[in-house]
């Protein structure tokens, strides 16, 4: 039979993955819906009485989490809001994210996401950077100091802040801003809105750290998070942990594209429940999985660490979770099968960033022997090549080590103001990633190395050079260079090295930290300090991160021999 490729298009079998799909599952899928507005109104409609949302004892229906969406996007209109205008939430997990989030998308705006973990000097640059018109935030303590600079450097930026059922509110409220309350209740029991858009609007603006500069944005569109969601479903549909009889315990940030997209909308588009919480605690995650049956839960290492150490779990019954996913930093092997003991089910992981929205690969349920380290195959709608990190048009074939490139319908068009960064991150219509990487015979796919310098971090991304511009200020500091090293703990952390002043005198870590607190954020300050004369240099005089981590790595093994 003769096949005809359309240009552009991969046959199946250019995709020698194809056949580790589940039954009737394509790689090639194509996900129908092309916008978020639009998979989310269904699923409100659709399951309007399931219930949808559980935050500390508050609940939310499909029909409820309708109205306040509907309210939400009334109220920016009747503001004055433009297709494409942007709004930054400023939120920690509450159940105010999904409401405003969809909301604002709801109305043909944009979010912007910003992280409770940021320092002022990063809000100020997102904010700037996005051009945000609105910021929405949590009435509290902690927030109020750094918003409060943000409206002296964006004297035109209106704050609407909401209370928080676990956040002791400040009263009054500062002059500043302005009771979110008051903003909604106009427009109470409205529908939501016919407001155009189409798949190729910008629903989100994520922001992503730089090794070699200020944070960027990945300009994320409806058709890119739709995608995304689709494609969960597709590859999902025919496993237990799919449906709306699922009942997912959520403690990753929903501000960090894979809590939004994976732990929140995928399951909203599925009609699951949602059981949120701000904070990870792992004596009540315990609670909460044994009590109320919770079918799915995910986290960094860390969290499953902490879930394993705590003294009453072998009273609580875990045997109804069927899905147990960990990411964001590699996972011990004592802990994986010590989760399958308690859960039955293999702990899940994969592949993914930002700009995939985050989607890339996924470790199947029924993980053959010998295929430990892979981190899986792609999702269905999502190409991935190796190619030669030299040579990026080069594919190379099973077996050979090189950089992932990825390309599909959730994949980003680019990064907002940077036309540079966008045109050096594609060549050819694919996104170079930065990882490097090889696919064996059978078609898994492993990651061996960064070609980036990046820290993983309790699932958090740090960035040496951020941590490094911040030692930079400190007065005594002549030259710094900052690496990841292994925490039994968080996976991996930050280590300085830090060349001092002449006639400087050495200071504690402790001393350090407290000069970096409103520089950087907590997840970035540095875990291990070391004072240097000198640096190692490249042969063009650059500080040689690989001659530290080469020397860090042979001291740890003496150590342990």
């Amino acid at each position: 039979m003769r096949v005809v490729i359309r240009p552009g298009v991969r046959a199946m079998s250019d995709r020698p993955w194809s056949h580790l799909l589940p039954p009737g599952v394509r790689a090639d899928y194509n996900p129908p819906v092309a916008t978020l507005n639009e998979l989310m109104r269904r699923a409100m409609s659709e399951f309007a009485g399931n219930p949808a949302l559980e935050y500390y004892g508050a609940q939310m229906t499909y029909g409820d989490l309708r109205a306040r969406v509907a309210r939400v996007a009334r109220a920016f209109l009747a503001a004055g809001l433009q297709r494409g205008d942007r709004v930054a939430l400023y939120l920690p997990n509450t159940d105010w994210q999904p409401v405003w989030f969809l909301g604002v998308l709801a109305a043909g705006g944009t979010v912007v996401n910003l992280s409770p973990l940021d320092a002022p000097r990063e809000l100020a640059h997102k904010m700037t950077d996005s051009g945000a018109r609105w910021l929405i935030g949590v009435n509290g303590e902690s927030g109020l100091s750094r918003i409060a600079g943000l409206r002296q450097a964006l004297p035109d930026l209106r704050i609407l802040l909401c209370e928080d059922r676990v956040t002791p509110p400040v009263v009054p409220l500062p002059g500043y801003a302005e009771d979110a309350e008051g903003f909604l209740h106009p427009h109470a029991g409205a529908d939501l809105p016919e407001v155009p858009v189409t798949g190729e609007d910008v629903a989100l603006l994520q922001y992503t750290g730089g090794t070699t500069g200020e944070p960027k944005a990945a300009i994320l569109s409806q058709r890119n998070l739709a995608a995304a969601v689709q494609s969960y479903g597709e590859l999902f549909r025919l496993e237990p942990q799919y449906g709306s009889d699922q009942r997912a315990l959520v403690y990753t940030p929903l501000f960090h594209i894979f809590g939004l997209t994976t732990n929140l909308l995928r399951r909203f588009n599925e009609g699951a429940k949602v059981y949120l919480r701000q904070r990870f605690d792992a004596a009540e995650a315990l609670d909460l999985i044994h009590e109320h049956r919770i079918t799915a839960f995910g986290g960094v290492p860390t969290m499953w660490i902490a879930l394993l150490q705590q003294p009453g779990i072998a009273g609580k019954d875990l045997s109804s979770i069927n899905y147990a996913v960990s990411g964001g930093a590699p996972l011990p092997v004592a802990v994986m099968r010590r989760v399958r003991e308690l859960t039955g089910v293999n702990i899940r992981g994969g592949w993914g960033m930002t700009e995939t929205s985050p989607v890339g690969i996924n470790i199947p349920p029924d993980l053959p022997p010998g295929k430990e380290g892979t981190v899986g195959i792609p999702v269905p709608g999502i190409d991935i090549e190796i190619v030669d990190a030299g040579d990026p048009r080069r594919v190379l074939g099973p077996e050979e080590r090189g950089e992932l490139r990825v390309r599909g319908p959730s994949v980003t068009r680019g990064y907002w103001n940077r036309p540079e960064a966008t045109q050096e991150a594609f060549v050819d219509g694919w996104l170079m990633t930065g990882d490097i990487g090889y696919r064996d015979s059978d078609g898994y796919f492993y990651i061996v190395d960064r070609k980036k310098d990046l820290i993983v971090s309790s699932g958090f991304n740090v960035y040496p050079v951020m941590i490094e511009r911040a030692i930079h200020e400190h007065p005594d500091v002549a030259d710094v260079a900052v690496i990841g090293i292994p925490d039994p703990y968080r996976g991996e952390a930050a280590r300085a090295f830090v060349v001092l002043r002449q006639g400087a005198e050495p200071f504690t870590l402790e001393a350090l930290n407290r000069f970096l607190a409103e520089r950087i954020g907590r997840h970035e300050m540095p875990q291990e300090l070391e004072f240097r004369t000198d640096l190692p240099r490249t042969a063009v005089g650059k500080t040689s991160r690989l001659a530290l981590r080469d020397e860090d790595r042979r001291r740890r093994s003496e150590t342990a021999g």
